[in-house]
This record gives structure tokens, sequence and C-alpha cells, in this order.
């Protein structure tokens, strides 16, 4: 559906934990998320500091949709425990 919607013009952010996965199907924003059970949330941290992981991953996700890409591009949230966390895919990063 993704790929459907940017062929209309409208950008898309994938958010998901598979980011390999989508990247070599062809999405063309992937936002890297926290786990396959659990990618937009974090629920080992306590309820406000979950909260501005969140809002994090939020915001990366809003700076993905403002970049301009030309083929399937990883993005990372600037959350310090995704810092570590680099695949082999283009990187681009949200931070």
């Amino acid at each position: 559906m993704a790929k459907e919607m940017e062929r209309a013009g409208i950008p898309t952010v994938l958010i998901t934990s598979l980011s390999t996965v989508a990247l070599k199907v062809g999405a063309n924003r992937v936002l890297q998320g926290k786990r396959f059970s659990h990618p937009c949330g974090n629920p080992a941290l306590k309820t406000e500091d979950e909260q501005k992981w969140r809002l994090e991953l939020l915001r990366a996700a809003l700076r993905a949709l403002a970049t301009r890409v030309t083929r399937p591009t990883l993005f990372e949230p600037a959350v310090q425990e995704y810092r570590t966390r680099i695949g082999s895919a283009t990187t681009a990063s949200s931070g």
C-alpha cells in the first residue's frame, strides 16, 4: 500500500522492526521500530519514559516524510539506544 501511495505522490514512512525486509521490497522511507511485537513502543520503559520515546519516534517519522529520497532509505530515531544499531542499508540520521 505504501508503494501505491508513493506512486500517487503521497510520501509515506513505514515504521517496522523488520527494516531489512521493508528495504528489500522497496519501501522508500523505512523507520526502524523497536521490536517485532512492539515496533512503536517500548514496554520495558516507565510510562512517562515510553511516552517520550514514542514522541521521538513520531518526530523521526515526520522528519523522514520531509526528506526527499530516490531509493529505499533507512531512518533511525534519535533515541540513544538506536545510535549503536546501524544496518548495512542506506541509513539517514533522524537527529
